[in-house]
């Protein structure tokens, strides 16, 4: 029976694509590719010849009934992004959705997320967090910055770089100065740095130095809750 999977890519060294993920791109029927051009470098890496096509924000308002359709037709379809795995703040829920209506069975690869290294090489508590993905550039901001100021959860976000700096200004006006903050920038690539300190510190530092590449910003939680799990955490396991 034919199926969907979504496959996970490396979100910066190409050296961490599975020797599953490589296999089910090889047997697939088609790759649906966030920008073809992109993922090209890495099919070819790995030998994959399988055909591509671009499924991307633009366009899978209007593409995914035709995927859809296709399977039921009998494809093998593997959805893969520019970097890490599909559906987490990249294109993958509307197809992935509309295939489980369609009674489709989806199968998810484990993989590559930047959210998840960033978030342990934080040094915060990560038993228990919130990921935030991308926050609104302007419509909501405020009111969900408002509502996570009560966040007692380790918070994680990904951030441009062109933002980085006013967003770590919007944090101390919410969370203040002094909350702990991580700030990882080109996860698993050739310049992977992470650099830690106060809120301020952190806005202090990216002012002067102009941050580039992908970053994921990491805040500790509020302190009630947050401190009892430090103290306590791993004690029950």
């Amino acid at each position: 029976m034919s199926k969907l999977y979504i496959v996970p890519t490396p979100v910066g060294n190409l050296e961490d694509m599975t020797f599953r993920a490589i296999r089910v791109l090889k047997e697939a029927d088609l790759v649906l590719a966030e920008d073809t051009r992109t993922s090209s470098v890495l099919l070819k890496k790995y030998d994959i010849p399988t055909h591509m096509e671009a499924h991307h924000k633009f366009n899978e308002h209007k593409t995914v009934e035709a995927v859809r359709d296709r399977i039921l037709a009998g494809l093998d379809v593997a959805l893969i992004s520019d970097a890490g795995t599909p559906g987490i703040s990249d294109p993958g829920f509307l197809l992935v959705r509309t295939c489980v209506e369609a009674g489709i069975e989806v199968e998810t690869l484990p993989g590559p997320t930047a959210l998840i290294p960033a978030l342990v090489n934080s040094g915060f508590p990560c038993d228990r967090f919130c990921f935030e993905g991308f926050l609104p550039v302007k419509k909501g901001r405020q009111t969900r910055l408002k509502a996570l100021s009560q966040e007692e959860r380790t918070m994680v976000f990904y951030e441009s770089p062109f933002r980085l700096v006013k967003t770590l200004g919007q944090f101390i006006e919410y969370f203040g100065p002094e909350r702990m903050a991580s700030v990882s920038r080109e996860i698993s690539k050739i310049h992977d740095t992470t650099h830690r300190g106060t809120l301020q510190e952190l806005y202090d530092y990216f002012t002067h130095n102009e941050p580039k590449g992908e970053i994921v910003i990491v805040v500790k939680g509020g302190k009630v809750e947050n401190e009892e799990r430090e103290k306590d955490n791993g004690e029950d396991l």
